[in-house]
């Protein structure tokens, strides 16, 4: 039986010892716990890829606004900047931004999104990774194996601190989900274990602090537009890695500071609603006027 793999430092040495990739080491790992084939891992993956699709193809084509009216066109919006204007962005990272906005505004509408790792943070893998598999002519069973990566690099962070904005802050919705979309991308540019890792560290380190202070206690604001932001931020971190940038700080070590940043991190700024923007004037006089 493979062991379990809890740390990075684990994973990396079982990848280099074996001989195999992410993905193939979590798959090998899930398989021998008895419950499930590789096929039925494979398959479940591809269902959620096929509602990340499904939920982008929706959103894209939707101005819908949320049950508070406060989000919904955000998406409608972007996509005409994109059309009538130049941009500093190239045309993939233009879908990616697209991408994460119409994810995360279906999810505020309720619509069916798979939640990678969170909700609130819906939109970044679904858009780093299809955008660019778009772009790149990346196959189906490609674009699983990088879903996979990423689902890995999400659970070992998980087994350091619950992924929830309550606990962690948004470093541990959002961030986390950054991570995992660079782990994705990374991988389907070719990156080796190191950069794959490298990569995760990176966008991690550089966002340890993010607070989570929802506006009337919605997942809308700030948590609509973070998810394009931090979608962007995974491309960096990929971008970084992949010119053989590393992190001076081991992966495990970060994952172990973003644990202790948001157990130091006020309650009043994690997903409370009781500080920070939450608590500006326009957030109150938003919030009354919902309450209504």
């Amino acid at each position: 039986m493979d062991a379990n793999i809890t740390t990075f430092r684990q994973l990396y040495y079982v990848c280099k010892s074996q001989n195999k990739k992410i993905y193939e080491a979590a798959i090998d790992y899930e398989v021998s716990l008895g419950e499930y084939s590789e096929e039925q891992i494979r398959m479940q993956a591809e269902k959620s890829l096929s509602a990340m699709k499904d939920a982008i193809k929706t959103g894209m084509n939707s101005v819908e606004k949320s049950p508070s009216g406060m989000s919904g066109d955000d998406c409608d919006k972007l996509q005409k900047s994109f059309a009538r204007n130049s941009s500093l962005y190239s045309k993939t990272v233009q879908k990616i931004m697209t991408y994460a906005l119409a994810t995360s505004e279906q999810n505020l509408r309720m619509g069916t999104i798979a939640a990678c790792p969170t909700a609130g943070s819906c939109g970044i893998v679904p858009a780093v990774l299809i955008a660019f598999a778009q772009d790149n002519n990346i196959s189906e069973n490609e674009q699983v194996n990088a879903l996979i990566t990423a689902g890995e690099v999400g659970k070992l962070v998980a087994n350091k601190m619950a992924l929830a904005g309550a606990v962690g802050g948004c470093q541990a919705e959002c961030g986390v989900a950054s991570a995992m979309a660079s782990a994705a991308l990374t991988q389907m540019r070719g990156g080796d274990i190191k950069q794959i890792l490298n990569s995760v560290a990176l966008a991690l380190k550089n966002i340890l602090g993010l607070t989570c202070d929802p506006v009337c206690g919605l997942v809308e604001i700030p948590c609509v537009k973070r998810n394009p932001f931090l979608a962007v931020h995974a491309v960096t971190a990929s971008e970084l890695a992949m010119a053989g940038i590393i992190s001076k700080i081991p992966l495990d070590e970060v994952v172990d500071a973003m644990e202790q940043t948001g157990k130091l991190m006020s309650p009043l700024l994690k997903e409370s609603s009781q500080g920070g923007l939450a608590k500006t004037k326009t957030a109150i006089i938003l919030e009354k006027n919902i309450l209504k």
